[in-house]
């Protein structure tokens, strides 16, 4: 990736900043982007590219938009276009540490703050440095006040090294590295029962808060992981993979049963932090972890999920009343609990006098949205709770406002802890570090719904 010039653009096109690291662009690319993007009617389809041919040359745009601005990079080879957007909403996150709005005026306030944070994140087109924690450090806003009077900025190490976005000296009191494991599920159930989507969104959360420069080893029973480590083991004459000393497991580390099986991950992507050559090779997870929270890794499955919590709803309409009757149940293992469980059920739009009477937890009616909810706090595995609702009706109403009502989805909420619906455990989770401190790892399961949508019809 090679991006020729960072541009900052009103909304009407005028250039607020203007960078250009390789020297190539024309000075009136502006314009181009002005007259391809900005003027053009609203019926057209924006793209985030933009090819620009002249006969001086062509080059490309990739662009994003905030509030009332547009961030512009330009490049003139085959660059990378994910990446280039990448950098533009790494940009937008650092902008945002600096100010607390990232608008016209406060751009014009801080314009020389974004020269500055500009020069140090790229250098002829190649990010280098852009993690926030490491930029502020030796860019402020007081920068020019310091070098009036004379005070020497020591640029820190993580600005050259190999480790840019963690800080050298770091100290803490209590060594510790929290990791939670976040499954969403995203389930689709047509109107009949039958599941028409499924799949779960998951992501690895490290807050982490570690003295000095840890190397932290993360083991996980995914199949990939699996299946290099039996090779590994058949191959030394072993029997496949097996426990480690430093396993995370059960108990008082908030971790979940361990389990022989294994987890075939799809779309994993990771922090820049993770080794990925060293992935590649023996699918272990080795990093230095920035200090504080990150997201460590992301997945997806697409596969077939038995939905957690199954709503049945039987609507009775009469030309004066409505009447609900709803029916949940949890198809959990016996040992989990579903936290803070929200079903939101479609009511018709002039409905009036609501009344409800629960088995389990309280319901409500939101008029402004038109539905009902019912908060059930703790929802045990097995069990199934009835709960009846009732509301007068109009005698004249419109049908087609009433017909469309019925056409809403019911909506699920919940959370599950120390639970995951795919079956991913942590096997193990080292912490080494120089000094050779003792380290304390946690770990969490949480399953949580994401789109969780059951059709009435």
């Amino acid at each position: 990736m090679a991006i020729s010039a960072i541009f900052i653009l009103d909304a009407r096109g005028k250039t607020l900043i203007s960078r250009s690291f390789r020297g190539d662009v024309p000075p009136d690319a502006p314009a181009d982007f002005k007259a391809r993007v900005i003027d053009v009617d609203a019926d057209v389809i924006a793209t985030p590219f933009v090819h620009v041919r002249k006969a001086t040359g062509s080059y490309d745009f990739v662009y994003v938009r905030h509030t009332n601005l547009f961030i512009v990079a330009v490049t003139r080879r085959n660059g990378n276009g994910a990446m280039m957007l990448a950098f533009l909403y790494k940009l937008l996150d650092v902008l945002a540490s600096y100010m607390r709005e990232v608008r016209e005026d406060s751009v014009r306030e801080n314009f020389v703050v974004i020269y500055e944070l500009l020069d140090e994140m790229m250098d002829w087109g190649v990010p280098q440095v852009t993690e926030t924690a490491v930029l502020s450090q030796f860019i402020t806003q007081k920068s020019k006040i310091a070098a009036a009077v004379g005070t020497l900025q020591q640029l820190p190490g993580t600005a050259t090294g190999a480790v840019s976005w963690r800080a050298e000296g770091i100290r803490h009191t209590r060594n510790e590295v929290f990791l939670d494991v976040i499954e969403q599920v995203n389930v689709l159930v047509s109107g009949s029962g039958s599941l028409l989507r499924s799949e779960i969104l998951g992501k690895l959360v490290v807050k982490s808060y570690l003295s000095g420069m840890p190397d932290l080893k993360l083991g996980l029973n995914d199949k990939l992981q699996f299946d290099a480590a039996a090779a590994a083991a058949l191959a030394a004459g072993g029997h496949g993979p097996s426990g480690d000393d430093n396993d995370v497991d059960g108990g008082r580390r908030g971790g979940a049963p361990k389990k022989g099986k294994s987890v075939e991950l799809e779309d994993v992507k990771f922090h820049q932090c993770v080794r990925l050559a060293r992935f590649e090779n023996d699918r272990t997870i080795s990093f230095v972890p920035p200090d504080g929270e990150f997201e460590l890794m992301s997945y997806r499955l697409e596969t077939e999920v038995r939905p957690l919590v199954w709503v049945d709803a039987v609507i009775e309409q009469r030309q004066t009343r409505v009447d609900y009757l709803v029916k949940a149940r949890t198809q959990l293992k016996a040992s989990a609990v579903a936290n803070n469980v929200k079903i939101h059920l479609p009511v018709l739009p002039d409905v009036d006098t609501p009344k409800f009477q629960c088995s389990s937890g309280k319901a409500k009616y939101v008029p402004e949205r038109d539905e009902m909810v019912w908060h059930i706090k703790q929802f045990k595995a097995g069990r199934e709770l009835v709960m009846r609702g009732g509301f007068g009706l109009p005698s004249l109403g419109e049908d087609a406002a009433r017909e469309n009502a019925t056409k809403r989805p019911i909506t699920v909420e919940f959370e599950v802890p120390y639970f995951t619906v795919s079956g991913l455990q942590v096997r193990f989770l080292k912490v080494v570090e120089n000094s050779g401190y003792q380290a304390l790892p946690w770990v969490r399961y949480i399953t949580q719904a994401g789109q969780y949508e059951i059709r009435l019809t």
